[in-house]
């Protein structure tokens, strides 16, 4: 049926397709129709520049008046780093605005539809809300928090290991859920791992599509600077590198770190990293996503402290057993099944002989 979720199913269509490319901004699309035909498309696709309106409004050209125009987020009300999407709305003068989801930044939250209204455009709201705020519940979490979203990734055997007794552990999952993942990767600012799993196997920690994608910032946590400069994270250029440590770290270890281009961000005392303030830290250097591809004790410290926003496990068809083999979350754990993390929103795909289970923990009260 052709009605306002057709178009604006279209609009989020667009909006996805960006996904990665616009920082710490949202994703957004637009769709123009005046009388039953599409006049105007447009994407946000990249920070700073114009935003879905006004592409979609300069394809429209003249027949954007008394047109209706699909959006995927709130129009803008302020003047930023570009003029405000309201206004020129109102100067294009269009009938109708369907929005899917309202600005969640509490300072501008409904002005834009405020201004579209007063000027006697029909604003609907809500059309696609829950699609639309998934697709950009990275956003939503860095606006409203100052804090990056975090996504935590493991792959796993069927008896939850994440390699085998020898530490081998290439490859566990297949390769079209390793291509899953190179398209998370590009689609977060940036990738987290352990010092552990840097020694251990010497990851790139790039993006490596079958077309060129954009590389995160490779963060590591590394609580004694451990990180060695031979490593291909210091070494290769290929993204930068930064390390969250701590004050008493070795000052020594830091400057042979930063001669190499490392970035050394200190987040609290020690003897452990404070991965709150860490994350506070990336936020304020306006890292808005981070995809978290650490082994059992970084996920598990995470998790613990109730900092992972959504969870995404690879199971593989496969057994490795071990006594001591390591499994993707290591902490004190519960004692009772009722304190269990849950997951919510579960998301489970088949991806070959491979089991996705994605979804939002949820700890016990």
């Amino acid at each position: 049926m052709i009605n306002d979720e057709f178009y604006m199913a279209l609009a989020l269509d667009m909006a996805e397709r960006a996904q990665g490319q616009t920082g710490i901004n949202p994703v957004v699309g637009c769709v123009v129709v005046k009388e039953g035909r599409i006049v105007g498309l447009g994407s946000h696709l990249k920070r700073g520049t114009g935003h879905a309106e006004v592409h979609a409004l300069n394809m429209a050209g003249s027949d954007a008046e008394g047109s209706t125009v699909y959006v995927t987020l709130e129009p803008c009300s302020h003047y930023g780093k570009t003029p405000p999407c309201s206004e020129r709305l109102i100067h294009e003068k269009v009938k109708r605005v369907v929005v899917c989801c309202e600005d969640p930044n509490p300072q501008v939250s409904g002005r834009g539809i405020s201004m579209l209204r007063q000027q006697g455009i029909e604003v609907e709201v809500g059309v696609l809300r829950e699609r639309g705020r998934r697709m950009n519940e990275k956003f939503i979490k860095f606006i409203t928090t100052g804090l990056p979203f975090v996504t935590l990734k493991t792959a796993s055997t069927l008896d939850g290991k994440i390699a085998t007794r020898s530490g081998d552990s290439k490859w566990i999952s297949n390769e079209p859920a390793r291509e899953i993942v190179h398209a998370l990767r590009h689609r977060h600012q940036g990738i987290m791992v352990g010092v552990e799993t840097v020694i251990a196997d010497n990851p790139e920690l790039t993006t490596r599509l079958q077309v060129e994608g954009i590389s995160p910032v490779r963060i590591v946590v590394d609580s004694k600077l451990r990180l060695p400069v031979g490593s291909k994270m210091v070494k290769d250029g290929l993204a930068p590198t930064w390390v969250l440590t701590t004050d008493e770290a070795s000052p020594e270890a830091a400057e042979r770190l930063e001669a190499y281009g490392v970035e050394i961000i200190r987040c609290g005392p020690g003897p452990r990293v404070d991965l709150l303030s860490g994350l506070s830290k990336l936020g304020d250097r306006e890292i808005g996503s981070i995809l978290l591809e650490g082994g059992g004790t970084l996920n598990g410290a995470m998790l613990e402290a109730r900092l992972i926003d959504r969870l995404l496990m690879f199971i593989a068809p496969k057994i490795v057993g071990g006594y001591d083999t390591p499994g993707s979350f290591r902490f004190e754990g519960v004692e009772r099944m009722t304190q269990a993390i849950q997951l919510n929103q579960l998301e489970i795909e088949q991806v070959g002989d491979n089991i996705s289970i994605g979804g939002i923990p949820v700890w016990p009260e």
